[in-house]
């Protein structure tokens, strides 16, 4: 059975770059205090009514097809990882599908939504096809959109200027070489704080979670109401719930616990230790949880590439980005061994290693 290689990398971040002073100008916040906080120094934002989440993901997808040594009408499968959909149906992959214009081969493509994990999750999925003889090329791609559904007031800044638009993509085929290639993937999710870091309204849930729930979380929703589902309410739009809501101090605290746990576990896997380890390449959730990581599992700053300074967090764009910038840069060479890592909302959590 073969294993399955990374045969080509690309990605695309839009030209508009935001700064934490850009963001000074529409709610209370400063440089300092979001530097302190998550390292980040500016983010990309995608221009309005021009790009969108499968538009940007074509763009990288494209690069990774191309240095993949294949044209797009030799992908055989489509794996799209996103949490800002252009649609809320249908998923991105058969827009993404569109956009490459490989429609007459009417090869099936699969939407992801782990969120920031999704990239790590889609790896795995296509590793199986791969090893399994199904597909020969799949393409998985992670891109998504913030910018469009960011509350910019205030409010929403602790969520807000965390957040950047981006897209990452990977071409994977299978290998012969011995111990080249996926190694291995752990998966893990627990949804006891599903809501602590969520995009709730609009929804089709009708509160049902909330009178599931012992803590008193309000959705919006009229109880006495004939119909309730899917819609957009007064309340929701002044209390803010039509934007992205997290609890802060519960993402990093589990975070910091579950990133050192899942490389372990990857690791001890295959007989390997942190020292083995070329390259960590974390989900780039905030600068802090990643410095932690690192101090915890002792590796180097030569073992480790952040670049959420840069970019921000754009969830599961944000480790295809990250790979393909370190590779760019020289620091993943052949026969390295990289281990991928990613926690973030639902909460799901999981890491690769890989064999350059």
């Amino acid at each position: 059975m073969p294993n399955t290689k990374i045969a080509g990398i690309g990605f695309y971040v839009p030209e508009q770059v935001v700064t934490n002073h850009d963001l000074m100008r529409h709610m209370d916040t400063t440089d300092e205090w979001i530097q302190e906080r998550s390292g980040i120094v500016e983010r990309r934002y995608a221009k309005r009514h021009e790009e969108t989440t499968s538009t940007i993901g074509a763009k990288a997808a494209r690069i990774a097809i191309e240095r993949a040594g294949i044209s797009e009408e030799d992908v055989d499968f489509i794996i799209f990882a996103t949490l800002s959909p252009d649609y809320f149906f249908p998923g991105c992959g058969v827009l993404l599908q569109r956009e490459l214009g490989i429609t007459k081969t009417e090869i099936g493509a699969l939407d992801i939504r782990n969120q920031c994990s999704g990239f790590v999750y889609g790896l795995s999925v296509a590793d199986q096809f791969v090893r399994s003889g199904m597909y020969k090329n799949v393409l998985l791609v992670g891109a998504e959109i913030h910018s469009m559904g960011l509350d910019y007031s205030t409010r929403g800044r602790n969520v807000t200027v965390l957040f950047g638009d981006g897209a990452g993509a990977v071409v994977l085929q299978p290998t012969d070489e011995p111990g080249k290639g996926v190694l291995t993937s752990k998966l893990h999710s627990d949804g006891s704080y599903a809501e602590q870091l969520a995009f709730i309204n609009p929804g089709c849930h009708s509160g049902y979670h909330a009178r599931k729930m012992e803590q008193d979380i309000d959705f919006g929703y009229d109880e006495d109401a004939e119909f309730g589902g899917l819609f957009l309410s007064k309340k929701m739009f002044d209390d803010g719930m039509i934007f992205p809501n997290m609890d802060g101090q519960l993402v990093f605290k589990t975070a910091v616990t579950k990133f050192p746990e899942v490389i372990m576990e990857v690791l001890e896997d295959q007989g390997l230790q942190t020292s083995d380890i070329d390259l960590l390449v974390p989900h780039q959730a905030n600068l802090r949880i990643s410095q932690f990581v690192q101090r915890r599992l002792k590796l180097s700053d030569d073992q480790v590439w952040n670049n959420i300074q840069r970019y921000g967090n754009t969830t599961a764009a944000t480790i295809p980005i990250a790979l393909c910038e370190a590779w760019e840069a020289g620091k993943v060479k052949d026969g390295d061994l990289i281990c991928l890592a990613a926690f973030g909302s639902g909460f799901t959590w999981g890491a690769s290693l890989i064999r350059w």
